[in-house]
C-alpha cells in the first residue's frame, strides 16, 4: 500500500448530506466517502459551501468530524475526540484498514523503522509519554509536546519500554491516510486560491474519460498536485459554479464524465467517488 508519488486531493460539497434526514444514514453515507478515499490513497478531502444562499456550517462540520474521526487510529478515537452528538453512530463507520491503523497490539510486535500513529498522554522530566496503541507507553525523548497532541512517531529501540523519535508522515512510504479541509470559499474560489497543477471536474455533461484518456495522462504525469472534484446530490459543478459568475471550464483543466449512458437520472456523490477514482486508478497512477 505504497503512497502516491504525487498528492491527490478530492473536492466534495457540503451538501453531501444534506437531503438525508436521520444521522444514521448520514454517518453511513460519510463512511462511504472516507472509504473510498482510503481505497484510492486519497491524500486530501476538502468540504466546499455549494450553496451560496445558505449557511452550510453545520452539514460541513459533520462531514469534517465524521471523516476526521475515521481516518484517526482507533485506539485513539477515545482520547483526541471528546462525546459529540455528530459521532452517536460512529459504530456503523467501516474500517479503514489502512497502514496507519496497524492491528498489532503488543510491543514484542513493534519493529524497528516503524511508523505509528500516537497521542502525547503526560509530560515527564525525560520528555513526553506517548499512546501508540501498545500495552505501555512510549517515551519520546527531549520532546515536551501539548497533552493530547496528535503525533507521528518512528520506532528507534524494541524492548520491554520502546524508544521512539517524533517523525513526519511524509517520510512514511506507505499510504499514510488523508487530511481534512473545511473550505470556507466556494468552488469557484477554491481553484484559484491553492495551486494545483491539474484540476479534474467530474459531470454528466463532460467528456467521456476515455476519449481524454491520453491527455489526461500526460498532464497527470507532469504534475505533483491534483484535485478531483465531485458535485452535489441536487446541482451538478456548472449549477456550482456558476452561483459564482463563472463556468466550469474556466476553474477546470479537464470535464470529465466518468459512468457515460448512466442509466439512471442522477449518481449519488459517494457513487461517483467510486467510480471516478476507480476508472483515474486505472488510466493514471
Amino acid at each position: 500500500m505504497r503512497k502516491r508519488d504525487r498528492k491527490l486531493a478530492v473536492a466534495i460539497p457540503a451538501s453531501l448530506v444534506s437531503d438525508i434526514p436521520h444521522l444514521r444514514e448520514k454517518t453511513l453515507k460519510i463512511g462511504l466517502v472516507g472509504r473510498a478515499a482510503a481505497i484510492f490513497r486519497v491524500m486530501e478531502i476538502i468540504v466546499f459551501p455549494d450553496n451560496l444562499g445558505s449557511n452550510q456550517k453545520r452539514d460541513r462540520n459533520l462531514i469534517v468530524t465524521i471523516l476526521s474521526y475515521m481516518e484517526t487510529p482507533q485506539y485513539l478515537r477515545k482520547r483526541l475526540f471528546k462525546i459529540k452528538p455528530e459521532l452517536r453512530y460512529a459504530g456503523i463507520l467501516p474500517p479503514l484498514r489502512t497502514p496507519h491503523h496497524p492491528l498489532a497490539k503488543r510491543a514484542k510486535e513493534l519493529k524497528v523503522g516503524e511508523y505509528r500513529e500516537g497521542a502525547i498522554i503526560a509530560i515527564t522530566d525525560s520528555g513526553s509519554l506517548v499512546d501508540i496503541g501498545i500495552e505501555c507507553p512510549v517515551l519520546l525523548l527531549d520532546r515536551e509536546l501539548p497533552v493530547n497532541a496528535r503525533v507521528t512517531i518512528c520506532v528507534t529501540k524494541l524492548g520491554k519500554r520502546p524508544r521512539v523519535v517524533l517523525a513526519n508522515r511524509e517520510e512514511t512510504k506507505a499510504y499514510w491516510g488523508y487530511s481534512l479541509t473545511a473550505s470556507k470559499v466556494p468552488f469557484g474560489k477554491l481553484t484559484k486560491s491553492r495551486v494545483y497543477d491539474l484540476v479534474i471536474a467530474t459531470s454528466k455533461l463532460g467528456t467521456p474519460l476515455l476519449e481524454v484518456a491520453d491527455e489526461l495522462t500526460e498532464r497527470w504525469k507532469k504534475s505533483s498536485s491534483i484535485l478531483v472534484a465531485f458535485g452535489a446530490p441536487t446541482r451538478g459543478l456548472q449549477e456550482i459554479v456558476a452561483q459564482e459568475n463563472l463556468r466550469l471550464d474556466e476553474v477546470a483543466d479537464f470535464t470529465v464524465n466518468t459512468i457515460p449512458d448512466q442509466g439512471t437520472e442522477t449518481v449519488r456523490t459517494e457513487e461517483a467517488l467510486y467510480a471516478s477514482l476507480a476508472l483515474l486508478n486505472t488510466v493514471v497512477r
